[in-house]
């Protein structure tokens, strides 16, 4: 019986869906963890940008903040821009000029944003359906307004043709009847043809769009109108800021209107500067705040703190799947249960503040452990699959960045015998930041400060887990040995990476 449950906990840990957009919307607030006080924060109604890299739970956020505002009688529309309109298609067609796609996407967002609005008008949950009605009205006239770019030629012909014909004719007949007849007949001919050699064009007028949004907001009162914009790193990034551009002028000033986007930082372009003004939003004024799920999830040096988050994590996950699996009571402590010794530590230290790390690395484990528990074994050799399925792959692409990893790879790993490393915070280049988005490098540690040169600031980087126990080669028990203890203590040395680019 032992056995079998523990089968059914493995399984258990392989069922975890590994999207939040593919789970079922409500169980989405039942399996939320909040880090620190990040679901607080997200919980404003303040303009906020959500910023983390994959895999770190901005998604799970926003749908789960979308349950609860739901819950509290507020109109919350969640938007995943990656299905607004042809993304794939006009908007990454470089032969058009930048504000040509941009427009279009524009036009695209607000109609997805108009069919939401759309559903709950004539759901009847608004208070007031025809005040939002005609705001829905203006908000279609706002964001599709056409006009003709390009020359417009007229040409007219007129022509004249008048035929008359008229005859009498009177005939006696022998019978003393009479017959009498009158033709007449008339034509003309006229012409007229106006050529447009221009092109039709959407054009968005931020004025009468901001007053329909006003009208829309008017309507859904007392609730509150959020909305919430998802994978806005999967929009081209030339035109992130003419879509922010839109939301700065038509949304963000309107009252009982609340935004809240979710990006990968450097994959988002919020900002762009003109000689006397912006294009975009400028973090900070036009949005309240930027909050980081990144640092959220960075547990300090508190191992213990990040041992709880991912025991409650993976808790909440597993135990409605359990329960629909299991006739007998569902273990209380699953993690015990289903992990040995210190195997559930050694996941925490691997997952590097992921979640979606963690549940794909312990579902890989829990393969690998059939129907036994999972050992730190397990979880090692789950880490280095994960890293070779995953990571790996994902820079092969980014030769700048292929080639940055094998540089720090040979100077942390190769000569110090180490993961971690200190980086100045101003030498970050874009090969760091890809591979920081990849996972392959986690910032532990911001803003550190030299003593002997108090102006510097550091990072503390570490090289991902599953990389450097792949890295190590050798047997399991060799990789165990050379793992650093603690995945908080780093090397103090800093890295010059000018210095490896010259070596190499």
């Amino acid at each position: 019986m032992a056995q079998a449950i523990q089968r059914h906990l493995n399984q258990a840990l392989m069922r975890i869906p590994r999207r939040a957009e593919s789970a079922d919307r409500s169980a989405l607030a039942a399996t939320y963890v909040a880090a620190g006080s990040f679901s607080a924060m997200i919980n404003s109604a303040d303009h906020q940008i959500l910023f983390g890299r994959r895999g770190t739970g901005k998604t799970h956020a926003l749908l789960h903040l979308q349950e609860l505002l739901e819950r509290t009688g507020d109109l919350a529309i969640y938007l995943d821009l990656r299905t607004i309109g042809s993304t794939g298609g006009l908007y990454a067609n470089t032969a058009l000029s930048p504000a040509q796609r941009g427009t279009q996407l524009l036009v695209d967002t607000l109609e997805a944003v108009h069919d939401r609005l759309f559903s709950f008008a004539v759901d009847d949950r608004s208070p007031d359906q025809d005040a939002l009605l005609r705001g829905l009205d203006a908000l279609v006239s706002a964001a599709t307004e056409v006009e003709v770019v390009g020359e417009t030629e007229q040409e007219q012909t007129v022509g004249d043709a008048v035929e008359r014909e008229c005859a009498a004719e009177l005939s006696l007949a022998p019978k003393g009847g009479a017959k009498a007849g009158v033709r007449h007949k008339t034509s003309a001919t006229a012409s007229s043809r106006r050529k447009r050699t221009g092109v039709e064009q959407h054009r968005v007028l931020f004025g009468p769009l901001s007053r329909a949004v006003q009208a829309v907001a008017d309507g859904v009162r007392p609730a509150r109108l959020w909305l919430l914009l998802d994978e806005w790193s999967s929009v081209p990034l030339d035109l992130q800021p003419f879509l922010a551009d839109l939301l700065r002028r038509s949304v963000l000033p309107v009252r009982g209107v609340t935004v809240k986007i979710a990006a990968i930082e450097h994959r988002a372009r919020f900002f762009v500067p003109l000689d006397d003004d912006y294009l975009g939003i400028e973090v900070g004024s036009d949005a309240a705040s930027a909050v980081s799920l990144d640092d959220a999830l960075v547990f300090d040096e508190s191992p213990e703190a990040a041992q709880a988050f991912f025991r409650e994590l993976f808790a909440s996950h597993v135990r409605p799947i359990l329960t629909s699996m299991l006739r007998t009571e569902v273990p209380g402590e699953f993690v015990d249960a289903a992990f040995h010794g210190g195997a559930f530590a050694e996941l925490v230290r691997a997952a590097e503040g992921v979640p979606r790390d963690a549940i794909n690395i312990a579902a890989l484990a829990a393969q690998h452990a059939h129907g036994g528990r999972i050992t730190g074994a397990h979880v090692r050799r789950a880490a280095r699959d994960w890293y070779l399925r995953d990571k790996q792959s994902v820079i092969r692409r980014d030769e700048d960045a292929d080639r940055l990893l094998g540089l720090l790879v040979d100077e942390v790993v190769g000569r110090r015998r180490c993961r971690t490393f200190l980086l100045p915070t101003r030498e970050r280049t874009a090969a760091i930041d890809t591979l920081c988005d990849a996972r392959l490098l986690h910032i532990l540690r911001r803003g550190l400060v030299d003593p002997r040169r108090p102006g510097r600031l550091y990072d503390g980087y570490a090289i991902d887990y599953g990389c450097y126990v792949t890295l190590l080669g050798g047997t399991d028990a060799d990789a165990a040995k050379h793992i650093p203890a603690d995945v908080f203590a780093f090397d103090k040395a800093v890295v010059d990476l000018q210095r490896l680019g010259r070596s190499s």
